[in-house]
C-alpha cells in the first residue's frame, strides 16, 4: 500500500514537472514571437532607409527620382533607373504588406503605413504607368491593397 501512495506522489510530481516545462515554454515561445516582430520591424526599416539614403546621396539617382514623380521626361536609361527604383519600392511594400498579414504588424502599425503608401502613390505621376505593368507580378493580396489606395486604376489591355 506504501509503495502505491510513493508511486502516485512521484507521478504527481512528474505531471507537475510537466506543466511547469509546458508553461515555461508558452512564455519562452512568447517572449520569441515579440523578438521576431522586432527583429522584423528593425530590417524593413533598415531596408528603406538604406534605400531612401542610396538615392539622397546620388545627386543623379534624386534627380530622376525627383523628374520622375513630377511626370517630366526621362531619358531611357533614367526610365530603366527609375523604373528599377519603384519595382524595389514596391517589393519592400509587398514585404510589410506581407509581414502585417503574418501578425508582424499591429492594426495602427500598418494603418500608418497604408496612409504613407496613399501619400506617395497619388502624388507620384508616374507611379499609375509602372504599377500598372507590373502589378501582375506581386501576389493578390498586395495588388487588391494598393489598388485600393489608387485614385484611378489600370485600364484592361
Amino acid at each position: 500500500m506504501k509503495h502505491d501512495s510513493v508511486n502516485r506522489w512521484l507521478t504527481l510530481g512528474a505531471n507537475i514537472g510537466v506543466l511547469i516545462g509546458i508553461l515555461l515554454l508558452v512564455f519562452e515561445l512568447a517572449q520569441n514571437r515579440d523578438m521576431v516582430r522586432a527583429q522584423t520591424r528593425n530590417e524593413i526599416s533598415r531596408q528603406i532607409s538604406d534605400r531612401l539614403t542610396a538615392i539622397a546621396n546620388s545627386e543623379q539617382a534624386a534627380s530622376v527620382s525627383r523628374r520622375a514623380k513630377e511626370g517630366l521626361e526621362l531619358t531611357p536609361d533614367e526610365e530603366e533607373q527609375y523604373f528599377l527604383m519603384f519595382v524595389a519600392n514596391m517589393r519592400d511594400w509587398e514585404n510589410i504588406h506581407y509581414q502585417y498579414r503574418q501578425g508582424m504588424f499591429d492594426e495602427e502599425e500598418f494603418e500608418a503605413e497604408r496612409t504613407a503608401w496613399k501619400f506617395v502613390i497619388n502624388r507620384n505621376r508616374s507611379f499609375q504607368k509602372n504599377w500598372c505593368l507590373t502589378r501582375n507580378n506581386f501576389s493578390r493580396e498586395y495588388v487588391a491593397e494598393i489598388e485600393g489606395l489608387l485614385d484611378t486604376s489600370c485600364s484592361p489591355k
